[in-house]
């Protein structure tokens, strides 16, 4: 416990930032975590579309449609990574292998 009236500012800060930075990192989680759902989800989504359909217009439109929601996603994962970052949250360099990572699996998903 902390006995001095510094060590005592010193504890609630901690607890103070830590619940920020829990807060933070979930959300961030949270946000690579709907755009691998969306990406992994696209491919999948767009084979059982050709098979129900029968007709490669709807494939093409699915495939269309999940792509501009990944791209949505990739952006809004990546403001999150880039606040993380400038927050201290990660390291820069972390920041940018994650943000490549996606882009990879982006570019993919645009190129099947």
């Amino acid at each position: 416990m902390a006995n001095s009236p510094q060590a005592r500012k010193r504890a609630r800060q901690n607890t103070a930032r830590r619940s920020r930075n829990m807060s933070q990192r979930s959300a961030l989680r949270t946000a690579i975590k709907q755009f691998l759902k969306l990406v992994g989800g696209a491919k999948s989504a767009g084979a059982a579309g050709a098979k129900a359909a029968g007709a490669a217009g709807a494939a093409d439109a699915n495939a269309a449609d999940s792509r501009a929601a990944a791209s949505a996603a990739y952006r809004a994962a990546a403001s999150r990574i880039d606040r993380a970052a400038g927050k201290g949250l990660h390291h820069k360099n972390r920041a940018a292998r994650l943000k490549k990572r996606l882009n990879n699996r982006l570019r993919a998903l645009g190129a099947s």
